[in-house]
């Protein structure tokens, strides 16, 4: 080699490294210059744990149902075939009849899944 350096394929990443080093610097400084300008004036109300403006009356760390669970899961299911159904009923008039036979099939899987679950007593609070 005559006079010319060998380029080294590592200066290819250092701008990734630059721009990983200016987001930890950030994150640490606004860190650091919040916990020096913000008052600090705990009380006992602030330290205890919020549960909609109510005082807690158990522990944290009991064991919620499952049904609960089961009623959450329902309703985002059910939340999602409302997503669906709406842009099938904007688009209607150009899918035609194979798309109302199609969404009918939708329908009727989730009703079958509707019925399963409410069978299996899953919908029921107590």
């Amino acid at each position: 080699m005559t006079g010319t350096a060998i380029p080294s394929i590592y200066h290819h990443y250092l701008p990734i490294l630059f721009y990983t080093f200016i987001g930890f610097a950030f994150g640490v400084v606004t860190l650091f210059f919040g916990a020096l300008i913000r008052p600090n004036r705990p009380n006992e109300a602030k330290l205890s744990a919020y549960e909609c403006g109510n005082p807690p009356f158990m522990d944290s760390r009991q064991r919620v149902f499952v049904r609960y669970y089961m009623v959450a899961v329902l309703f985002v299911l059910f939340d999602l075939e409302a997503v669906f159904l709406y842009p099938w009923a904007v688009v209607y008039r150009r899918i035609g009849i194979f798309g109302l036979i199609e969404m009918m099939i939708f329908i009727l899987i989730l009703l079958v899944g509707y019925a399963y679950a409410w069978r299996k007593g899953a919908l029921e609070w107590d």
